[in-house]
């Protein structure tokens, strides 16, 4: 009898145990999509979307410069972490942002 209850408590014990394992969270789930709020200094792609004019003074607060236009398409550079953004404007907002090869500014 004695080890009858040693067995249920061990068996009690290990279904406790699976039913725990259950409940972790693993690294195996997707990642979720994490951009900066306001941009960052080596990363301005959520400026997306933006109006243009406005977010001018945010690119410079984060110590962004313009390097060169084409069009529609401008360059912003940021010389202390060598960042370089291509920007396309369009109906006074800012249509892509993409982070580019310092090179390319």
């Amino acid at each position: 009898m004695r080890n009858m209850k040693i067995t249920i408590k061990n068996c009690a014990g290990l279904v406790g145990i699976a039913i725990l394992a259950g409940c972790v969270e693993t690294s195996e789930t997707a990642p979720a999509q994490v951009q900066p709020a306001v941009g960052s200094s080596t990363d301005i792609s959520s400026f997306q979307g933006a109006r243009a004019g406005q977010a001018e003074n945010g690119l410079q607060n984060l110590g962004y410069e313009l390097a060169r236009t084409e069009g529609l398409t401008a360059y912003w550079s940021n010389r202390d972490t060598g960042a370089c953004a291509r920007i396309v404007s369009a109906d006074g907002r800012y249509e892509s942002v993409t982070m580019v090869p310092s090179g390319i500014c």
